[in-house]
């Protein structure tokens, strides 16, 4: 069965555009032209992923995505003209699996969309990774410190699970962009800095643990130290 994918896209042209391309990539395409009529659509069919605008009207593409993160994990790819640091961090830190600027060249698009639903399968099978007093369900995507309740966004999630998948490995920030973040960020590789300290400031901090190791030079590790 083809995955089902929802474009909310205010731009007709755009939208039909890419319509086009993913039935011929052998995706089913439905389409929503406004904030309203894309949330409703999210939360009443079965989507496997949603290419989503910021600029939309009636209701912008980030409420949109914070009011589809209540109840569910569906893959969401941002679309916008705009390419400035803030807005990526916060599509992002509201749930958001990716960010594309437009104009995007269509190769670049399936590319992502790809790896979205691939992340999304690898990630779907019950899964429970510990270390050092830390839980992290991937099924139910909670996460626990001594029992008690970690809140992590969905990015940060993500790259907690990368690393307690491979504890004890130490992984270069290349290896988290492309294997977290799913594409090259062009060299900026801070971003991979900002949310380990993100994550140091929910688990480290918080609980006076040394939980992510930094290896100068090389990148961030996890050790289980029990």
């Amino acid at each position: 069965m083809s995955p089902n994918i929802l474009i909310i896209e205010d731009e007709e042209k755009i939208a039909r555009f890419m319509e086009l391309e993913l039935n011929y990539e052998g995706y089913t395409v439905t389409k929503a032209f406004d904030g309203r009529t894309g949330l409703e659509l999210a939360e009443t069919g079965r989507f496997d992923l949603i290419l989503l605008d910021i600029m939309l009207p009636k209701l912008n593409g980030t409420e949109v995505l914070r009011r589809i993160r209540r109840t569910s994990s569906v893959p969401i790819i941002m679309l916008t003209a705009r390419d400035s640091v803030m807005d990526k961090v916060s599509g992002l830190d509201s749930g958001a699996n990716d960010y594309i600027t437009k104009p995007f060249a269509i190769e670049e698009l399936l590319a992502r969309i790809r790896n979205a639903l691939r992340n999304t399968v690898s990630l779907s099978s019950t899964e429970v990774l510990s270390a050092s007093g830390l839980q992290l369900d991937s099924d139910r995507r909670t996460v626990t410190m001594m029992g008690e309740p970690v809140d992590l966004t969905k990015r940060e999630f993500d790259l907690l699970h990368f690393l307690l998948k491979n504890k004890g490995i130490v992984l270069s920030r290349e290896a988290l962009l492309e294997n977290v973040w799913g594409f090259d960020f062009a060299g900026d590789t801070n971003a991979v800095d900002v949310y380990i300290r993100f994550l140091r400031g929910k688990i480290d901090e918080v609980f006076n643990i040394k939980f992510i190791h930094t290896v100068r030079g090389v990148g961030y590790v996890i050790k289980d130290d029990q």
